[in-house]
């Protein structure tokens, strides 16, 4: 499992990243808090806020190709 923190600015971050995470094959939540949600999920990551670090969980080892789909979106 990997784990990465990511923020979204607006809807259209949102509806990008699952465009993104929509084509790999593997099981990924994202939570804040106590809150998860399915990554693949469009009003599943909108209820989790804006401007805010929410960490991603990727259930499978090697997402090297998935971490250079979503760097914009990877939190510093």
């Amino acid at each position: 499992m990997s784990k990465i923190n990511v923020t979204f600015r607006n809807p259209g971050d949102v509806l990008e990243f699952v465009r993104r995470v929509e084509k790999y094959p593997y099981d990924m939540d994202l939570s804040r808090g106590s809150i998860v949600v399915d990554a693949k999920s469009l009003l599943g990551i909108m209820n989790l806020g804006f401007n805010q670090v929410v960490s991603l969980k990727v259930y499978s080892e090697e997402c090297s190709q998935l971490q250079q789909d979503i760097l914009e979106f990877i939190a510093a």
